[in-house]
């Protein structure tokens, strides 16, 4: 059996040799990349990567995450031939052109039940959290404890929904995207961008003691 690692480096190697074939000059501005350089800037959650056809760096110049290095790359590959601009927000489920029953479940456990299980009793907590990531309120007339919202990449918003348990009721979570988002990432990699955000929620959370 191959190692992960080895498997990961493969993909890399795939997605350095397809990065090195963009026309960045085409993409930047269909991408919202901003020029820094000899390379480009692109913003992720609440971090910003430079982005080069030698590949893709965080601001101290390391390779990203494994699933940061997934989604930026299909980020850029799948560029599409013209900017689309559908505000709407849809389910994860709502993607149907492309989602499966794989990603469905991977959404399910790393993003709606990641959630609840690290801040179930915890709503200022997750509040705190996503304001210093960057978030801000949400669509008001949504009936939940808390709505914020995320700039994930220029061209992707994410909205955040969450209800705390009580006595009647479980805690609930979930998070909806924009519906331009299948036109710029494929479904695995949205569930990946998600399940990212509410890791570095996690992280965020415990930096502050909580």
């Amino acid at each position: 059996m191959t190692p992960p690692s080895d498997v990961f480096e493969k993909h890399h190697a795939d997605y350095r040799a397809r990065l090195a074939n963009l026309d960045f000059q085409r993409i930047a501005p269909l991408l919202g990349l901003v020029p820094q350089g000899d390379g480009y800037a692109l913003p992720f959650l609440d971090r910003r990567y430079v982005i080069s056809p030698g590949g893709i760096r965080d601001g101290h110049g390391q390779a990203p995450s494994n699933a940061t290095v997934v989604v930026l790359a299909n980020y850029l590959i799948r560029c599409p031939s013209h900017a689309h601009q559908d505000t709407r927000w849809a389910a994860f489920k709502d993607f149907k052109r492309e989602t499966h029953f794989t990603n469905v479940n991977y959404f399910a456990s790393d993003t709606e039940q990641k959630i609840v299980a690290t801040f179930s009793g915890q709503l200022a907590a997750l509040a705190r959290a996503a304001r210093r990531m960057g978030g801000v309120p949400g669509d008001s007339d949504l009936s939940y404890d808390l709505v914020m919202q995320f700039q994930a990449l220029p061209r992707i918003a994410l909205l955040l929904l969450f209800n705390d348990g009580d006595e009647d009721f479980p805690a609930y979570a979930t998070v909806l995207f924009q519906r331009q988002a299948e036109y710029y990432l494929d479904p695995e990699s949205l569930a990946m961008t998600s399940a990212l955000l509410v890791s570095r929620l996690a992280k965020q959370a415990e930096t502050e003691g909580i």
